[in-house]
């Protein structure tokens, strides 16, 4: 039986810092024996997650967290497959397609820093360093790296916001499509942080197919967590935990670091007898 589960990591291969197996590394030395994956529309560092793993003895889940759009709102799904139904080449070629439209929409982004605010970038060098998935985080860190006087909170909350000129829309199904392509490839999903949606309830958002919600989140206060938590209860969904680990500066307040929030006893237990039916 397991003991302490941490369900929603970043690596490299999307906006994460760390490899596979530096990643696995950590989380052996912080008690975790069960993690999952869970980069951003895409599987590619699922494999060799899984064979790190092995190696220390740490199950890894394979996962996603894939982008979705709701009443106008980014909506996060986690994506937790039960077995290897995510190589599906249906389900591969979307996820190539929203790799291929981020390289775009980064370098308009990268642009129009340019055009409103005079902050100039080498978008290939991003570009390369990204090596995946590119995405915001990795244009934030371009703009620290070039000698911009800011820091990543001032970036993210002027620079690169969704209310920034420079800011250009992700590419997104609808919450239902996700949820339906998610269950087509054998995956439990997850609403993943749900303090972070606002412009839908908690009881709007359980009238889509969910299998569970994610109620043990970094910047959750204890009366959130017990809120989400009753949900669950109320709608009959299992929970899951996850510190949202990217590990990509010490100035990232907004997520946590591995196992700083993790599933344990029966809570863990109802979610891997989820996974393991």
């Amino acid at each position: 039986m397991y003991n302490r589960g941490d369900f929603h990591l970043h690596t490299n291969a999307s906006d994460g810092k760390l490899s596979p197996k530096e990643l696995i590394y950590i989380a052996s030395t912080r008690g975790l024996d069960i993690i999952a994956i869970t980069d951003h529309d895409t599987t590619l560092n699922v494999e060799e997650g899984i064979i790190e793993g092995a190696r220390e003895n740490i199950r890894v889940v394979p996962a996603i967290e894939l982008s979705t759009i709701h009443n106008k709102e980014s909506i996060h799904i986690l994506g937790y497959f039960k077995d290897d139904s995510y190589k599906n080449g249906v389900f591969q070629n979307y996820l190539k397609e929203m790799e291929i439209y981020r390289v775009l929409r980064a370098e308009k982004i990268v642009e129009n820093l340019d055009t409103f605010f005079k902050i100039k970038l080498d978008y290939q060098k991003i570009l390369d360093d990204a090596k995946g998935v590119i995405a915001r985080p990795h244009i934030a860190k371009a703009i620290m790296n070039a000698g911009y006087k800011y820091d990543w909170k001032y970036i993210f909350d002027n620079l690169l916001s969704n209310d920034s000129p420079a800011y250009v829309q992700t590419k997104k199904i609808s919450t239902a499509d996700g949820i339906d392509m998610l269950k087509k490839v054998n995956a439990l999903v997850v609403l993943a942080h749900p303090v972070l949606i606002k412009k839908s309830s908690i009881d709007e958002m359980m009238c889509f197919d969910f299998d569970g919600i994610e109620a043990v989140y970094p910047i959750n206060t204890k009366k959130q967590k017990a809120f989400l938590k009753a949900k669950a209860r109320e709608y009959n969904k299992f929970i899951t935990a996850g510190s949202d680990f990217h590990g990509i500066t010490t100035s990232d307040t907004s997520h946590g670091v591995i196992g700083s929030v993790f599933l344990s006893h029966n809570e863990l237990a109802a979610f891997v007898n989820e996974l393991d039916k």
